[in-house]
C-alpha cells in the first residue's frame, strides 16, 4: 500500500498543486501517492491558477490536469503525511483533528527546511509577478528534504 501525502493550502490553487507536482516528480510513484486541497471551497472543481500552471511547466513538471478540492476531515484517515503551507492552514486543518494522532500528521511544510520557525509558504496569488518562481523555489528545496526523507523511510 502507498504511503499517502497531502499537501494543503488556502483555495488550492497555488501554493499546494505546486508542491504536490514538484514532490510527486521526486517519488517513485509505486511507493507514493501524492495529493492536494484547499481549506476554502472557492476553486473546487477548478485547474491550478494559470500562473502556477506556468511555472511549474517552466520547471519541467505537469499541474494542469489537477482539479481544485477542498480539505475534508475524512483526509486524517486517508493520508498519512499532511503538509500545510501556512499557520493559518494549519489552524483550519488542525482544528478538525478528532484525535491527537490526526494533528500528529499536520506539518508546517517550511518546518522542515526552518525547523520549529513556523515560517509561512508566501501566498502569491496577489503578489509580484516574480511570487511564483520565489514559491516554486521554495517548495522545490523543501520537497527535496521531504522526498529524501519519505524514501528512507519507507522504500
Amino acid at each position: 500500500m502507498p504511503v499517502k501525502i497531502l499537501m494543503v493550502c488556502l483555495g488550492n490553487i497555488c501554493r499546494s498543486p505546486l508542491a504536490e507536482g514538484i514532490l510527486a516528480s521526486k517519488l517513485p510513484k509505486n511507493f507514493f501517492v501524492v495529493d492536494s486541497a484547499g481549506t476554502g471551497s472557492w476553486h473546487v472543481g477548478h485547474s491550478p491558477d494559470k500562473r502556477s500552471i506556468a511555472v511549474a511547466k517552466k520547471n519541467g513538471i505537469s499541474i494542469d490536469s489537477q482539479k481544485g478540492r477542498q480539505f475534508k476531515t475524512s483526509d486524517f484517515e486517508e493520508f498519512d503525511y499532511i503538509y500545510v503551507m501556512d499557520n493559518s492552514n494549519y489552524r483550519d486543518v488542525t482544528q478538525l483533528a478528532k484525535t491527537p494522532e490526526h494533528k500528529d500528521k499536520v506539518q508546517l511544510i517550511l518546518n522542515e527546511l526552518f525547523p520549529d520557525e513556523n515560517v509561512d509558504v508566501p501566498d502569491p496569488y496577489f503578489g509580484a509577478a516574480n511570487g511564483f518562481d520565489n514559491v516554486y523555489q521554495m517548495l522545490d528545496e523543501v520537497t527535496g528534504i521531504i522526498a529524501k526523507k519519505l524514501i528512507e523511510k519507507h522504500s
